[in-house]
């Protein structure tokens, strides 16, 4: 966790199963695909709700990997609450 002057900045990595290059921009697609080196089953909702849940709230989040059995980062930001409402 990253404490900036007008947001938060989160990371979380693994040392995983990793994401293909050309993957990166489909792992926040709701219902995705994404062809796995290991059989893991999901709904592909995940990271599709998390996304939208961050960006309702004006932030923004992405993923990062090296390619397949490298791991992944997925960070987000959110901006700081100014005022009171």
């Amino acid at each position: 966790i990253e404490d900036r002057a007008e947001q938060i900045k989160v990371q979380v990595s693994d040392t995983g199963i990793g994401i293909k290059k050309e993957d990166l921009g489909r792992v926040f697609e709701p219902f995705n695909s994404i062809k796995k080196p290991t059989y893991i089953k999901g709904t592909g909702l995940g990271l599709s709700l998390s996304k939208g849940l961050i960006q309702a709230h004006n932030g923004s989040i992405w993923a990062e990997s090296d390619g397949e059995g490298k791991g992944a980062t997925f960070t987000f930001t959110l901006p700081k609450r100014t005022g009171h409402t």
